[in-house]
């Protein structure tokens, strides 16, 4: 599979709309797979929505060597071209010093071409001098071209454009004029999820005209001319993610506007573990039967007033939870398993709190907003007497607040939790935390969870935490 991967000079620069873009007009005559470097769950929405396959993420904190170069391999199968979109600045990453958990990472390991989104807006010359410092800031990082982005007149674009070929001796792919079309619906945690943006008939319009957009001022040709076939050979991960032994037992994930946030490859780790895969919506829906239930993250403080609508479906939880049936939960589907869900006065121009019953499993409540947490986290889990080290992310802002007594499984030593380092709170089979694992790194947790040999007796304590 031929791969490019696609970066911005910073946070803003366009990167995302750029690359849904050239991911939509490729789309239309070649089967295109897409990555997203970091732990990201809505740029990969958008991706996947315009190209119809999943979107999976590279990370080189989180995951290992085998890990990365598994799921590369495993995304390429059927595909004629591959784009990588990165995170933030083309060099920020976990630390000042190093590039772990940067776009520039991925780059240099998958020796992948890369193309340079600069925000052109209000520099011309200047243009230069920042592309030639990305070049000579780590020369092992290949940008082979650049896409000017909020452009203005033909003026601008002419000297921007001259000064980098001149300077920095690689091509200007393209540039892209300032417009109301490529902007994005924004909110807290950054851009509307897609699932949730498709429930609007313009937003279908939104994305086409980024589409048509980009398709105007780039130099579609050109750009294809620049991938490289870098496709890493198959390893154990990608056979793993390919293996689909008889399903044992059934595995209902909610997935609705209100839950969007999972990484593209879950479904393939739980069918390589046995597990048939359904879908579900605690917005619309009852409760299926299944040996096993997934909430993940998303805005579930978006959607309050309806989740609390739905009794049956609350009600029908806290029954499995009781029951013992293995439920795992992140983020926002900790929130949804708390008590209560506070929308504070003030937030979204609320002229008084608002106080939304949610499930009642886990004994404590969440409030909106609270402080920001954004950050890497390690730690480790205790499950079944087995300790298992991990790494992910937080991304919210909101805050849980539990009652006294409240047991933890999850120890960080990188992070804050649910509350000084301590996080995923279990009540009987059930686990909630505001730690988002990435699923191929974290299959042993998964597998212990909702493991068939193991049924019902995943987490062991002393005293198990009843309601």
């Amino acid at each position: 599979m031929k791969s490019l991967l696609i970066s911005g000079d910073r946070s803003g620069a366009g990167k995302t709309s750029i690359t849904l873009g050239l991911a939509g007009l490729l789309a239309k005559d070649a089967v295109v797979q897409t990555y997203k470097v970091a732990m990201d769950y809505i740029d990969t929405s958008y991706l996947s929505g315009v190209t119809g396959r999943p979107s999976y993420n590279l990370d080189t904190f989180v995951q290992t060597d085998e890990e990365l170069a598994g799921l590369f391999s495993y995304g390429a199968k059927g595909a004629d071209i591959g784009i990588v979109e990165g995170v933030r600045g083309l060099y920020e990453g976990r630390d000042s010093f190093t590039d772990v958990g940067s776009t520039a990472a991925i780059a240099k390991r998958f020796s992948l071409p890369t193309i340079l989104v600069v925000d052109a807006r209000s520099i011309t010359r200047s243009a230069a001098a920042l592309v030639k410092g990305f070049q000579a800031f780590d020369p092992d990082v290949r940008i082979k071209g650049v896409i000017l982005n909020n452009t203005g007149g033909g003026h601008h674009v002419t000297k921007a454009t001259e000064a980098i070929e001149y300077y920095c001796g690689i091509p200007v792919l393209g540039a892209v004029p300032r417009s109301p079309e490529m902007d994005l619906s924004m909110r807290h945690l950054g851009l509307v999820p897609f699932v949730e943006g498709m429930r609007d008939p313009g937003f279908a319009k939104t994305i086409e005209g980024i589409i048509r957009h980009v398709g105007a001022h780039v130099d579609l040709d050109a750009i294809k001319a620049l991938a490289e076939d870098v496709t890493p050979e198959p390893n154990q991960v990608t056979g793993s993610l390919a293996s689909r032994p008889a399903a044992s037992r059934r595995i209902a994930v909610a997935f609705d506007e209100a839950f969007t946030f999972y990484y593209g490859e879950l479904e393939a780790v739980l069918q390589s573990q046995g597990c048939e895969v359904t879908k579900f919506s605690p917005l619309h829906d009852t409760l299926p039967e299944a040996d096993g239930y997934i909430f993940g993250g998303g805005y579930p403080e978006m959607f309050a007033e309806e989740l609390s609508r739905n009794t049956a479906m609350r009600e029908a939880i806290l029954a499995k939870a009781k029951a013992g049936i293995p439920i795992y939960a992140e983020c926002g589907g900790l929130m949804y398993l708390t008590r209560s869900i506070t929308l504070k006065k003030g937030w979204l121009g609320r002229s008084e709190d608002a106080v939304y019953p949610m499930c009642g499993v886990f004994a404590g409540d969440t409030v909106m907003p609270a402080g920001k947490t954004l950050r890497y986290v390690e730690g480790s889990a205790v499950l079944s007497g087995n300790s298992y080290p991990f790494k992910g992310h937080e991304f919210h802002y909101s805050g849980v607040v539990m009652d006294p007594g409240t047991r933890f499984v999850y120890t960080l030593s990188r992070g804050t939790g649910i509350i000084d380092g301590k996080d995923g709170v279990v009540f009987n089979n059930t686990l909630g935390s505001y730690t988002h694992l990435m699923p191929v790194s974290a299959k042993g947790i998964l597998a212990e969870i909702f493991s068939a040999e193991r049924g019902k007796q995943y987490i062991k304590a002393d005293s198990p935490q009843t309601l």
